[in-house]
């Protein structure tokens, strides 16, 4: 994910960001409920105001993205109208999933899609894929594929949300820094009575922004374009809760790949 062009930094991120979730239980940094309340000073993703992007390598790379889903939205749309004569298997199980979501409303419509579609995917590195960094998939590519990192995860949750009913205003991707891992790592977010909720390939758990830890929030993504946040603050844990334990809803862990950032 080359977000800003430097790609000394950010060339672990594709490597990293697929795989970070597969990692030991204590590299959980997403903590449950009960920090300090977030004062919110916009209706982004955690409160912060975020400028739009007129050109850069984020906002090319979501633009290819973008012409691939309006695509796959056709094809979605046939396969959906008529599944017996859909002929493409990645669409097939893809609006499977997508019906889960429309059989429920609210948090469980939200978490039915989180815990499908990071079950659904198998974490790999860009590199391990296809030989190369900075890949970002549409939703029927990554379900051909049956694989991807972080960014794909979250590609396919954004567009299964906003078929399974969700509205386009409380979809974003957020893309934000890891600073224990040191990282970047892309999730999607939903938002649900005014609150957001990450939901993260990384566990099977959504956690509202207020109470995301260890993040520095970068860029932002909707159905307008890419958005950058403006001097944001880094999302400190309390003492003494730097980590958090993975729970028993998380997904069983093993050892994962993290490469360090120079």
């Amino acid at each position: 994910m080359r977000i800003l062009g430097h790609s000394r930094a950010l060339l672990v991120v594709m490597v990293a960001c697929g795989m970070a979730w597969l990692g030991p239980a204590a590299a959980g940094t997403l903590l449950s409920p009960g920090s300090a309340a977030l004062v919110r000073k916009s209706a982004e993703p955690f409160g912060l105001f975020a400028a739009v992007l007129s050109g850069g390598a984020l906002r090319e790379k979501w633009l290819d993205v973008a012409r691939k889903l309006d695509d796959e939205g056709v094809q979605l749309a046939l396969c959906d109208g008529d599944r017996d004569r859909c002929v493409s298997a990645a669409a097939l199980r893809f609006l499977a999933i997508v019906d889960l979501g429309r059989a429920r409303e609210g948090r469980a419509r939200l978490g039915e899609i989180n815990r499908a579609i990071n079950l659904a995917i198998h974490p790999v590195s860009d590199l391990a894929q296809y030989g190369e960094i900075d890949v970002w998939s549409s939703p029927l590519a990554t379900f051909s594929s049956g694989a991807g990192d972080c960014e794909d995860y979250a590609i396919a949750k954004f567009v299964a949300l906003r078929q399974a009913g969700v509205a386009p205003d409380d979809l974003r991707i957020v893309i934000m820094r890891d600073t224990i891992r040191g990282e970047d790592h892309a999730v999607a977010a939903a938002r649900l009575d005014g609150r957001w909720l990450m939901l993260d390939n990384r566990r099977m758990a959504m956690v509202e922004d207020a109470d995301v830890r260890n993040y520095q929030p970068r860029f932002v993504i909707d159905q307008s374009g890419v958005m950058q946040y403006g001097d944001a603050p880094l999302l400190v844990s309390a003492p003494g809760r730097d980590l958090a334990p993975l729970g028993a809803q998380d997904l069983a862990a093993q050892p994962g790949l993290v490469s360090p950032i120079d």
